[in-house]
């Protein structure tokens, strides 16, 4: 029997048990799903969010569930601990862990299988963690639950456990808080709690969701090391290509529903449903620059060019030789931007990459002139911008303008969406509701949401009323920071056709500031590296991504997993 059964093959009979019992556990699953469902309540009625799945994970492999938000994949594999949510109905014609009916597990049953049978590493870690105690002493409880060991001894496996998942100096770090450790660092001590009791299966829901790419690659290879000890994984993504360096099998899940599942290897060269292929085709990078990546999704409506654009050649920006510091808790300085410099030419995108820390969020802001740099300046449309004082920059602010991470937090949530899109109206409009609609065009959007709230949209909405906002004042230059990063691939493939869609139109400058190098390469014309506050490279973007010359930018294409 495959090691992944997928909902459309008819379930075997249970193998007899062999006469070499070692032999058996060696080939037995560690979990067997048959037809499992997952309903919650709604109007009195059950409402099934996770249908027939069915699937076997075995020692040492990964099995991968992929698929978009309000897929099922998460209920799935919450479901597989215990823990479906409250009031979850499940059923199933086989739910096992070693041989053992899950179904029956009382609490007790489950507290002594979680943590030492079962890790479990969550997507926000920051969330995840407790934010008032070092992230050592979260570790330690871990192993003090399950009594293992004293006081003394707990302290030296927990730096143990951060040293094997590639935590740098262990000792100072098992006494820092969350807030106080990068994302990368925090996700490697969940990694650390998940493994603290050498358990048989890991649960790793997104576990590599908005990390550096670098920082991703050691994540990965944590897991590709516990795969190799014997770990039978179960993997959480909507990244393929995560999926892609980890999976021996895939389940790709819509709706509730398994649509198509079978070995990584096939899967994703040779998928067979629509939906698989959409998944496998809107991820981006070097190779899908040019094309779109959502070519059954209708394009946004044509938009009339805006007459007040300059028509002149010269950069739309430009940056020289700024410079940040900022002062650290202690007396000491961080040296965030260090002499960085950029032009960027109208109508063409500029990407600028690096991992956390490397200082492209502060150039960016640089950029916007809400930080002032120490020296050097940036220039609009060869006029002075960031040396400018607030009062006498307001009139030209239209002429720029940003779409962050995460829409929500960025807008009033009291405020309808009409009336976030009216407050960021160029003043000098005089029709607003034909201007509104004609943004509500260019982004996709029927007119019916103009009076519904953010917090009823869902995410990909959110984000096209974000660009809405950034395009409402006709800005020169918009400045996307990691504003595709938190998006589903399908939903991320939507916008980034949009946004090329728009460029084409408009003639608007992007600043695109992200730590994704498969949306850099598939979106920059130029490309800038920094690392530690400077530019490491730069140059054209297909000349950065087929040939570095920086030992850093190679190690950053080199960490890049790809579907491939």
């Amino acid at each position: 029997m495959s090691a992944l059964t997928s909902t459309s093959t008819a379930v075997e009979p249970a193998e007899p048990a062999s006469a070499d019992a070692t032999a058996a556990d060696a080939t037995a699953p560690r979990f067997r799903v048959r037809g499992l469902t997952v309903g919650f309540p709604r109007d009195g009625d059950a409402n099934d969010v996770v249908r027939d799945v069915s699937f076997d994970l075995r020692a040492g492999e990964c099995v991968a569930i992929v698929g978009e938000s309000g897929s099922g994949k998460s209920v799935t594999a919450r479901t597989l601990v215990g823990l479906p949510g409250r009031g979850a109905s499940v059923r199933a014609d086989e739910l096992s862990f070693d041989g053992d009916d899950v179904q029956r597990f009382t609490p007790g049953r489950w507290r002594e299988v979680r943590g030492r049978r079962i890790g479990v590493v969550l997507q926000d870690a920051l969330v995840s963690l407790d934010p008032l105690r070092p992230v050592g002493r979260e570790i330690a409880e871990a192993l003090r639950l399950h009594g293992w060991g004293d006081r003394r001894s707990r302290r030296a496996k927990v730096v143990e456990l951060l040293a094997t998942v590639g935590v740098p100096a262990p000792e100072q770090r098992a006494r820092q808080r969350p807030d106080q450790l990068s994302g990368g660092l925090r996700q490697r001590a969940l990694i650390a709690s998940a493994i603290a009791l050498d358990p048989e299966v890991v649960i790793a829901d997104e576990p590599t969701t908005a990390l550096d790419v670098s920082v991703q690659a050691q994540v990965l290879a944590e897991l590709e090391r516990m795969k190799a000890r014997g770990v039978a994984l179960v993997l959480i993504s909507h990244d393929l290509s995560v999926v892609a360096h980890l999976a021996d099998h895939i389940l790709v899940m819509r709706d509730g529903a398994v649509v198509e599942s079978g070995p990584a290897s096939v899967l994703l060269h040779d998928p067979h449903h629509a939906y698989t292929k959409r998944l496998i085709a809107a991820v981006p990078s070097a190779r899908t620059r040019g094309r779109r990546l959502a070519p059954d999704v209708a394009r946004a409506e044509p938009v009339r060019e805006q007459a007040s654009r300059p028509a002149d050649d010269g950069p739309v920006l430009e940056v020289r030789n700024v410079t940040k510091t900022f002062r650290l808790p202690g007396g000491g300085r961080l040296r965030a931007v260090d002499d960085v410099s950029f032009d960027l030419a109208r109508g063409t995108t500029l990407g600028i990459v690096g991992e956390s820390g490397s200082g492209k969020t502060t150039t960016g802001r640089i950029a916007l002139a809400l930080e002032r740099p120490d020296s050097g300046e940036a220039r609009l449309s060869g006029q002075p911008w960031s040396s400018l004082r607030e009062t006498a920059r307001r009139h030209r602010r239209r002429r720029m303008s940003v779409v962050y991470q995460d829409p929500l937090s960025s807008f009033d949530p009291r405020w309808t969406t009409g009336r976030i899109l009216r407050d960021a109206l160029d003043p000098a409009t005089t029709d607003h509701h034909a201007r509104l609609r004609e943004l509500l065009g260019q982004v996709g959007l029927e007119e019916s949401v103009l009076g519904r709230f953010p917090l009823h949209m869902s995410g990909g909405q959110r984000q096209r009323i974000a660009i809405a906002r950034a395009l409402a004042s006709a800005p020169d230059v918009v400045v996307l920071d990691e504003a595709v990063s938190a998006l589903d691939v399908s939903i991320q493939a939507q916008i980034l056709d949009l946004l090329v869609d728009l460029q084409r139109q408009l003639g608007i400058s992007y600043l695109l500031i992200s730590h994704d190098l498969g949306v850099i390469s598939h979106m920059s014309d130029h490309v800038l590296v920094m690392r530690d506050g400077a530019v490491v490279e730069r140059g054209p973007a297909a000349e950065i991504f087929e040939r570095p010359r920086h030992a850093y930018t190679r190690q950053l294409v080199g960490a890049l997993p790809t579907v491939g």
